[in-house]
């Protein structure tokens, strides 16, 4: 179902334009690292993110409300207040002068009005009574003199900002400390754009993204600090409306097409790199069902079938005959004499039909060192390779921490490591494998295994059971046993397991020397950053191996 979102116009649709799929792939980061989706956002908000097509990095409100400190700071370097209404207080006495006056030509000095005027004008306070006050006393006074009447009436009309003024000094006025004296006007102007800017780092701590105008905006932030706030502003919008999220049931989710993409990052990420310096590193026996690449050919080797390319053979003699001497009574142009040297073969791609258990460790020692953002990463990208390269593929992943469960295409973007889970049961991440594969049988049927920790809980009669090492840097014996056991079942059902080490404590490499030893897989040591090579490259290089069968 497709959804509109409809807001007011303004500039900034068209000046800071967001592309969704960009904030996705910078989304799908803090994915990868445990958070879920309003999790992800809140932390993209708070913190800001890279936009790496277009080389550039939006401000999070944390940087946002920095820059709004820095420019208050600089007001308050620049300028004091000390003398903000002194200019206003001269302008009243000077009207209250000129009312004495008035009051003691009009009706004496011993009058009851002269002497009620008076009262007023020197009541307990003096000069550090507010001028506020000192101007709030005189409000319903019948001036005797029209031109200070008239003068009053202007003051009054600047009571109010005048008692904000006062305020703002009450609470600000230390801080200011600068070497320019504000006037009043000038000290009015740097009370709103202090009180401007407070209000806005108001709105950011609170995630009110939506309450100013651009034209406001302009006026407190710099230009970067302007397209940060837009692209904030319109984050959640835009990939809603991108169809990248949508509303469920605990909160904001990804959609399949969100799905999709994070898969290709991830790929792009993983797959990538594997790609550069190890072209054509992978040899193919040329057996078994295959599709030709119309791009590659190498030369004929004694035993090849004779799956020719026409073209390149025909180029591969043309420009042998044309560097070779003429020889007496040969013509040139067509028929091209062709050596055997000039045979020119099809690489090909050959298929076959695999079905593969990716075991994600998800126990609560994975959350360190960036181990589970790296297996999670490496698991959308096999997911998202095995799903448009070789759709015909079974591929599953398991996590397994102190129980095992499958994670479906859906849950696994969103996958973390279980919290406070300290316990790793492998035994019931292969049993649930070999579920898996039992249910989907093939020729060549394997399993990854990603983890950084020893076997410390296993299932004995359909019991639960967990099992501390025996002292630092021990084993747990019993776990260890049952999961050998289950190690030597699956071997018996022709199953590979490769595994994948992120930590090289003996006891882990211990175990891991014995499974392979039974299983007669692979294993690899790899830290977090180079865990993509290693495990692209054994699924690759397994895949193709099978075709050899």
């Amino acid at each position: 179902m497709k959804v509109w979102r409809y807001s007011r116009w303004d500039d900034t649709q068209e000046r800071f334009s967001l592309d969704p799929r960009q904030a996705l792939d910078a989304l799908s980061d803090l994915l990868m690292e445990g958070l879920d989706v309003d999790e992800a956002l809140r932390w993209m908000r708070e913190h800001g993110f890279e936009l790496a097509g277009q080389d550039m990095r939006v401000m999070g409100t944390r940087e946002l409300m920095e820059e709004l400190r820095r420019e208050a700071e600089a007001l308050y370097e620049r300028y004091r207040l000390d003398a903000a209404t002194r200019e206003l207080a001269e302008r009243l006495e000077s009207i209250l002068d000129r009312e004495e006056r008035a009051q003691r030509r009009d009706h004496g000095l011993e009058s009851e009005r002269c002497n009620e005027f008076l009262a007023r004008r020197h009541a307990e306070g003096g000069e550090a009574e507010p001028l506020s006050r000192r101007v709030e006393r005189f409000r319903d006074h019948e001036f005797a003199d029209a031109e200070a009447g008239a003068g009053f009436a202007e003051l009054l009309e600047e009571l109010d900002r005048l008692r904000a003024l006062e305020e703002f000094q009450r609470s600000h006025g230390e801080r200011f400390r600068g070497p320019e004296s504000a006037d009043y006007e000038t000290a009015q102007e740097i009370r709103e754009r202090i009180e401007a800017l407070e209000q806005l780092g108001r709105d950011l701590a609170e995630g009110n993204l939506r309450s100013l105008s651009p034209e406001e905006l302009a006026q407190l932030l710099s230009e970067e600090g302007v397209r940060s706030f837009v692209l904030l502003r319109d984050l959640e919008d835009r990939l809603t409306g991108a169809g990248l999220l949508r509303p469920g049931e605990g909160g904001l989710e990804l959609t399949p097409r969100a799905i999709r993409r994070v898969g290709e990052q991830a790929l792009a990420a993983v797959y990538g790199r594997l790609r550069q310096g190890r072209r054509g590193a992978h040899e193919v026996a040329e057996r078994g069902v295959s599709t030709p690449r119309p791009d590659e050919t190498r030369p004929f080797v004694f035993g090849d079938p004779l799956d020719l390319d026409p073209v390149r053979t025909v180029l591969n003699g043309v420009r042998r005959s044309a560097l070779a001497e003429p020889r007496p009574g040969s013509g040139s142009g067509f028929p091209v004499p062709l050596e055997v040297e000039d045979f020119a073969i099809r690489e090909r791609d050959f298929g076959t039909e695999t079905t593969t258990v990716l075991l994600l460790d998800m126990s609560w020692s994975m959350s360190w060192a960036g181990r589970f953002a790296a297996a999670k990463r490496v698991a959308l990208a096999l997911d998202h390779l095995i799903r448009t390269r070789f759709p015909r593929d079974a591929f599953f992943v398991v996590g397994f921490s102190t129980r095992a469960r499958e994670l479906s295409v859906r849950e696994l973007p969103l996958a973390t490591w279980d919290m406070g889970d300290p316990f790793t049961n492998l035994q019931d991440g292969l049993l649930v494998a070999e579920r898996l594969i039992a249910q989907h049988p093939c020729a060549s049927p394997q399993v990854l295994v990603v983890t950084d920790g020893q076997p410390t809980a296993y299932k004995a009669g359909g019991e639960l059971h967990v099992e501390w090492p025996m002292g630092f840097g021990g084993v747990s014996p019993h776990a260890v046993a049952e999961t050998l056991k289950t190690v030597r079942r699956i071997t018996r059902r022709g199953v590979t397991i490769n595994t994948f080490m992120l930590d090289d404590a003996p006891e882990l490499v211990g175990f891991v020397e014995r499974m392979t030893e039974i299983n007669r897989g692979r294993a690899f040591y790899s830290t977090p950053g180079r865990l993509g090579d290693f495990l692209m490259v054994d699924f690759v290089s397994r895949r193709r191996a099978a075709s050899r069968r």
